[in-house]
């Protein structure tokens, strides 16, 4: 399994996100203490949005905590809204086309998770991506594909219905082929405005998620944190587990949920499949 960040507010160097913080997404890559594994090691990736009409991304094969062209990198981005994830492969290779944050045109998506059996299912499932999007498809992972199922169902338009009806047909894939709880998935995905989160699995038992709370009540619970002072009012973080120990500051969300975040403001709703799919 894998671990990731997303942040939105006021532009901050990409360095104070993935390297200052206490847990940092850096430190969780050697040592996550709520992941599937502890050693997050199988590549990395962040994008970001800044100058250029779509979001520009930097992903290596090489572990985060051992990668000095990150640190290089990310001690000159600048950027308002960031993307970061560092891989354990779930069992397709460690190469750069499968890391995220995966891009198609100005959007971006990342997971943590897996489609079970999904060597079984590839095949069905890649059918249903639409012909016009299938040659953008660079890598082998399970993440990739419901990216570009979401594409399919409209994730442009409709970000929400568009995933959950591309989970609802990997459901749909893998009853069908006898495989049971498929779905696994805590995921992002962001237009460069607003952000989209989703955790839910067929199981009931999800990946932890969280979410920052709101950076004015945090200044009034820890007046003494100087860097509480660097945030913006609109900042948010969306993380798979805390950066930091710091009572009051992460709220958990909840089983089955989706969240959006867009101009300092969220909102949590349920999250429910769409199961409505013709066979593949």
């Amino acid at each position: 399994m894998c671990r990731w960040m997303a942040y939105s507010g006021e532009p901050l160097r990409a360095e104070d996100l993935l390297f200052r913080p206490q847990h940092s997404l850096i430190d969780q890559s050697l040592h996550s203490k709520m992941g599937a594994t502890t050693t997050n090691g199988d590549g990395f990736g962040i994008g970001w949005y800044g100058e250029g009409p779509v979001p520009a991304v930097f992903k290596s094969v090489d572990p985060a905590w051992n990668d000095r062209n990150l640190r290089e990198v990310a001690a000159q981005i600048r950027t308002p809204l960031m993307f970061a994830h560092i891989r354990a492969s779930t069992g397709t290779p460690v190469q750069r086309s499968n890391c995220h944050p995966f891009r198609h045109d100005n959007w971006l998506w990342m997971h943590n998770g897996s489609v079970a059996g999904f060597h079984d299912l590839k095949r069905d499932l890649m059918l249903a991506v639409d012909p016009s999007l299938y040659p953008d498809i660079e890598g082998s992972t399970d993440s990739e594909t419901l990216f570009f199922l979401a594409l399919t169902f409209g994730l442009t338009d409709d970000p929400v219905g568009a995933v959950q009806r591309a989970v609802g047909l990997v459901e749909d894939v893998a009853e069908r082929h006898g495989v049971e709880h498929p779905v696994q998935m805590s995921a992002a995905t962001t237009d460069g405005t607003s952000i989209w989160a989703f955790r839910y699995s067929s199981i009931g038992q999800t990946r932890t998620l969280f979410y920052s709370t709101a950076v004015e009540h945090l200044r009034a619970l820890h007046p003494e944190l100087e860097v509480l002072r660097e945030l913006s009012d609109d900042a948010r973080l969306v993380v798979s587990e805390p950066l930091r120990d710091l009572p009051g500051a992460w709220q958990e969300v909840p089983e089955s949920s989706w969240g959006v975040v867009r101009g300092g403001h969220d909102d949590l709703q349920p999250f429910t499949p769409e199961r409505s799919h013709a066979a593949v």
